[in-house]
């Protein structure tokens, strides 16, 4: 299985208002490294897995609207507590629609999976991890 992995980062603020949280049900602000592998079985003709650039891009674009805001005053996430797990499912979500609707080139559809993986610091991280399916 061939894999290609791109970065970046995003600052959050959130509350996780269950006394299961601790502290954290609190008002807190997080940053986060997001990597999002994406897999296939067998390269393209291009001998790619996808376009790395258009990868970064639809990241990126991805994160920006929930850059430097507060995701419990965001109308998406009303209601919903906003974990790291959750995060990222949601950004594989995006990630899945944009390779399906062909945002990331145009084999991107046949990708076998992806994983999104947020690190919240050195010691602690979470993944959600699937596949592509049309």
């Amino acid at each position: 299985m061939f894999s290609v992995e791109v970065r970046d980062r995003i600052m959050i603020a959130h509350s996780l208002p269950d006394p299961f949280f601790g502290p954290a049900q609190h008002m807190h602000g997080a940053t986060f490294v997001v990597d999002v592998a994406f897999y296939r079985e067998a390269l393209t003709d291009k001998n790619v897995v996808v376009d790395i650039g258009a990868a970064l891009n639809v990241l990126a674009a991805t994160l920006k609207p929930l850059t430097y805001q507060n995701l419990d005053a965001l109308p998406q996430f009303k209601g919903v507590l906003t974990t790291t797990e959750f995060l990222a499912r949601y950004i594989f979500d995006a990630m899945t629609d944009a390779a399906l609707s062909g945002k990331l080139g145009p084999e991107a559809a046949t990708l076998a999976r992806i994983r999104v993986t947020l690190s919240e610091t050195d010691l602690a991280r979470a993944s959600f991890e699937g596949p592509v399916r049309g």
